[in-house]
């Protein structure tokens, strides 16, 4: 299952080996059930880390840090909609070069377990498939469907041949190769789809490479989610019986090395839910218990191994639906070893200690943690409600549609976009607005004639009582708090996907408009406008604008929103993801300081959904805050 702790691979060996082995070789060995590694006995113990939820600047600092910690691998994904966010366009720049990233891997003596999807889980936005492959309302995703696979054709012809040179038998540090992620899982156990993924790995990357699964350890989910000619690896907790567990990839996997690709080090966070933790102790007691089988282990902090989570930036946090739709918090810290700004905690010296009992540590300290300031006290002044620059935020103007569109139907992937529509009638006493059931995808904001009237929300309040005169202009704000990323229910359309109804009255004859909040950002607005001339002390959704200096310094920070509500922020044009104090568990915002800037103002922005406090301040500290779960209903 899942993207974010520590991910500790268990292997002995993926490939047969041979009888003259090729000097540079990475290979399974059946008979003494290991890997070898140019002919000799090899294992790995290797950590989980999302390059897409790291700023480019820190990579080198987390690298170095699992490297110490005693690591000779790293696990890492690949999302598919990070890299491709529209069809035929492609961006490998910036935090996307995925390619300097795998070098600095190399540069640092750590070995690669790749994992390239297409479908990846991790918490992360659908599970890394585009929100465009929607477009097609009737698409079955991670099937043999010919509309999907046509996709991800295009996609491995475009990501696999720069991994290629990559890989460790081509003088690369790649050793093996993950096909699809815990497809077991999904319920279409569709064996034509996973021939067809085989046979593009294999044209694309050639007979040598290790190619392997990963499931979780029920006996069903091995049986959909195996094939022959990929090696079959299990994920598992500390709190799992090891033995017991190990028996499992044994029912498919007789022969060969023991692989946990999931060991999870935590556990991630939801929204409205208590912060998640995982002993050290314990976590060091279960990657001991491994090692002395001789497995190899790759330490993840959740259903998705981290061994460094880091953090959901933007829009990029994805969700689960465990009988109710369950979002994922910004922070991917999931409690691992080390922490969402890279820093070491006691559980990655527990870690440490017992890998010490197996191979020898790089000489050398620790890296220390990274530096932290406490910027302080910020005032931010109103600049406009979102009603009033809609101009701004959406200059072609609205769609007209009789009834509403999905966020897919008018193929915005992300973020907010406005439903607006009139009365038809006087409503002199109250009436209810109502959605159908799970409709509201994900939370629609409610404005009458620009005064803000309350929210709906997936699986809570779909209903609110409203009066007004007939013309009267009513505007919903939807949210796309992010796509399910695991299970059945990731095809996961956002925006109103039925219609509102006046005491069951359909309303008609709507106006849609898709709001490029982040284009508009990052040309410089709002601060290169004059405000807005608007009513400071509306509630409803709005635009706060602030600035800061630093003092000669740019070091990490976390901003505190104290008295806001729910929203997003974004520092110097970049966007640092969803705050949402009221619900919990998570307080704060982690500002790297590779986003900060020395010797000129650093320009804030707010999008307070739902009301900012009368004097509106931001708090800058020196450590992140995960307070105890408020109530769900805020």
């Amino acid at each position: 299952m899942r993207l974010p702790a520590l991910a500790l691979l268990l292997a002995a060996g993926l490939l047969r080996t041979q009888a003259s082995p090729p000097a540079r070789s990475f290979q399974l060995d059946y008979e003494e059930n290991c890997f070898r590694k140019d002919g000799a006995p090899f294992r790995y113990i290797s950590g989980s880390i999302h390059y897409a939820r790291v700023p480019r600047p820190a990579w080198r600092d987390r690298l170095l840090k699992m490297y110490m910690s005693g690591l000779n691998a790293v696990q890492v994904y690949v999302p598919w909609n990070y890299h491709e966010p529209l069809p035929g366009v492609y961006d490998f720049a910036g935090d996307r070069d995925m390619e300097a990233f795998l070098d600095l891997t190399a540069e640092l003596g750590l070995l690669v377990i790749l994992r390239p999807g297409p479908y990846i889980c991790a918490e992360w936005e659908m599970g890394g498939l585009p929100a465009w492959l929607l477009w097609k309302p009737d698409i079955v995703l991670r099937s043999s469907d010919p509309a999907y696979l046509a996709a991800v054709d295009s996609w491995l012809h475009v990501l696999l041949p720069k991994v290629k040179p990559r890989l460790y038998q081509n003088g690369g540090n790649i050793i093996s190769v993950q096909v699809e992620n815990e497809y077991g899982s999904y319920y279409a156990c569709d064996y034509e789809y996973l021939r067809h993924l085989l046979g593009s790995f294999r044209a694309l990357l050639g007979s040598e490479v290790l190619l392997f699964t990963t499931d979780s350890t029920q006996a069903e989910e091995l049986r959909c989610g195996t094939l022959q000619g990929l090696y079959a690896t299990v994920d598992f907790g500390p709190g799992s019986n090891v033995t017991e567990a190990f028996g499992a990839q044994r029912q498919v996997e007789p022969k060969g090395p023991l692989v946990n690709s999931e060991y999870y080090t935590g556990w991630l966070d939801y929204w409205g839910e208590a912060h998640a933790s995982t002993s050290p102790a314990r976590v060091a007691r279960g990657l001991e218990d491994m090692l002395q089988l001789g497995a190899s282990v790759n330490m993840q902090v959740v259903s998705r191994y981290m061994f460094h989570g880091g953090t959901n930036f933007a829009y990029w946090s994805g969700a689960d639906f465990k009988d109710q739709y369950k979002p994922v918090t910004t922070s991917y810290d999931y409690d691992a070893p080390l922490s969402e700004a890279g820093d070491p905690t006691e559980k990655l010296f527990a870690i440490r200690t017992v890998i010490s009992k197996f191979q020898p540590l790089p000489v050398g300290p620790m890296p220390p943690a990274t530096p932290k300031y406490p910027y302080g006290r910020v005032v931010l002044q109103k600049y406009a409600d979102l009603l009033d620059v809609l101009d701004m935020l959406c200059p072609s103007g609205p769609i007209q549609s009789q009834f509403p569109l999905t966020f897919e139907a008018i193929k915005q992937a992300h973020g907010f976009v406005v439903y607006r529509t009139q009365l038809p009638r006087d409503v002199l006493d109250p009436a209810m607005l109502g959605a159908p059931p799970h409709s509201i995808c994900d939370r629609g904001y409610v404005m009458l004639q620009k005064e803000y009237r309350g929210t709906l929300e997936r699986d809570g309040q779909t209903m609110l009582p409203v009066t007004g005169k007939a013309g009267d202009t009513l505007d919903v704000l939807l949210e796309n708090m992010g796509r399910i990323s695991f299970g059945a229910n990731i095809s996961d359309f956002k925006g109103l996907l039925g219609n509102l109804s006046l005491d069951s009255s359909p309303l008609s004859n709507w106006q849609i408009y898709p709001l490029a909040i982040d284009a508009a950002i990052q040309q410089g607005w709002p601060h290169a406008a004059p405000p807005k001339s608007s009513n400071g002390g509306r509630a409803g959704p709005a635009f706060y604008t602030g600035t800061f200096e630093t003092p000669g310094i740019t070091w990490d920070t976390f901003v505190k929103f104290p008295g806001w509500s729910k929203g997003q922020l974004w520092i110097n044009g970049f966007n640092l993801g969803r705050y949402w104090p009221r619900r919990g568990p998570q307080q704060t915002l982690f500002v790297p300081g590779s986003v900060l800037h020395v010797g000129c103002p650093n320009n804030i922005t707010v999008l307070e959904l739902e009301g900012a406090p009368p004097a509106p301040f931001l708090l800058f500290l020196d450590q992140p805050l995960f307070n105890k779960t408020l109530s769900c209903s805020t």
